[in-house]
């Protein structure tokens, strides 16, 4: 190894003495020795650079951030959950009003069109009615459910509220307080629409009802109550009332 060595120094410094001339054999032997004494340092802090140091670890943190903490990742938690029950309060509202605007035009229909139908007529515009009827009780009833389901989301998020208040963590209760009055706000305005149709299908129910009483007075003799027919033998309808 030493032999090759020299070899090399050797070659190195023929090639020196050809390209440059004027260097004598001290001279380029101080120039080599200088450029290795350069060259030495370099690569030790390069290797030292590489040398992997520990990571500084985060300052513990107190238990009071650690509540902090913990009260916020709740009031996020809380947010969504109250999001999403709203959602499904709202949507199921609009499709239950819709079902009764619906229903409060079949009725309509029904009772404008009632003297033009035949027997078979009026009972198949009948079946559509109280088809429309049970679509509208299924849909009411899914909204209770949703609508249950949200109460408690608001009760949950009311206490998370106040957990982040008590933990220090003033904006997370905030913003969770915020939100609480801008779903109540908007199941508010949602019901207020469902109220106004129910109220305008018991309208349309007292009218239909109205006129068939009135109906059933011109068509009975005298205008007295409307009798039934039964083993040629006419009994008063109030008689056959359960009441």
């Amino acid at each position: 190894m030493a032999t090759l060595s020299r070899r090399l120094l050797c070659t190195f410094s023929y090639l020196l003495r050809q390209k440059f001339p004027i260097l004598r054999r001290g001279n380029y032997i101080n120039i080599l020795r200088s450029s290795w004494l350069k060259i030495i340092p370099v690569g030790v802090g390069t290797s030292l650079c590489a040398v992997p140091v520990g990571q500084r670890s985060e300052p513990t943190l107190s238990n009071d951030s650690l509540i902090k903490r913990a009260a916020c990742l709740v009031t996020d938690s809380t947010q969504t959950f109250l999001s999403q029950t709203t959602y499904a309060v709202i949507e199921s509202l609009a499709e239950y009003t819709t079902a009764v605007y619906t229903l409060i035009s079949l009725q309509q229909r029904y009772t404008a069109l009632l003297e033009k139908m035949n027997p078979n007529e009026e009972n198949a515009v009948w079946q559509v009615v109280i088809g429309a009827r049970v679509q509208m009780r299924n849909l009411k009833e899914r909204y209770l459910r949703y609508e249950a389901s949200w109460q408690r989301a608001v009760s949950i998020s009311e206490m998370a509220a106040e957990a982040a208040y008590q933990a220090g963590a003033d904006e997370a209760s905030v913003s969770v307080r915020n939100h609480i009055q801008l779903v109540q706000t908007q199941v508010s305005e949602t019901r207020e629409l469902a109220l106004k149709a129910e109220a305008q299908l018991a309208a349309a129910q007292t009218e239909e009802i109205r006129r068939s009483i009135t109906e059933d007075k011109d068509k009975s003799p005298n205008g007295g109550s409307p009798r039934i027919s039964i083993s040629d033998e006419e009994i008063p309808e109030a008689y056959l009332r359960e009441d």
